[in-house]
């Protein structure tokens, strides 16, 4: 299973939201304000399956505009000029949005 945690523009928000639940997709999401996009947005938080990773992307994508990073929670690297930890992936692009998305592996959740 996959964590994604998509910052979408508030104006996109909706779009996102009924185009995910139309696809049978649930997320959780949160009105924030900050630093990534610089404006209104909504948090989203959605657990799928591995095998429905690319569709959900694709949905995030094809209901926003601009360009998207994906950053994935794991495969941390080191450079040789500082020690600092950084994504190895950091900054690998995906289509185009205005979504800023981070993805990782879930080895285990409850409900408790």
């Amino acid at each position: 299973m996959k964590m994604i945690m998509a910052v979408v523009p508030r104006k996109n928000g909706d779009d996102v939201l009924s185009s995910l639940i139309n696809s049978g997709f649930t997320a959780t999401y949160s009105e924030t304000r900050g630093g990534m996009l610089r404006q209104s947005q909504l948090t989203l938080f959605i657990a799928v399956r591995t095998a429905d990773l690319q569709k959900v992307l694709d949905i995030i994508g094809a209901a926003c505009s601009g360009q998207t990073s994906v950053h994935y929670g794991y495969g941390l690297a080191t450079t040789t000029d500082d020690d600092e930890p950084h994504l190895a992936n950091e900054g690998r692009t995906l289509g185009r949005s205005g979504a800023v998305v981070f993805i990782w592996t879930l080895d285990r959740y409850e409900i408790t």
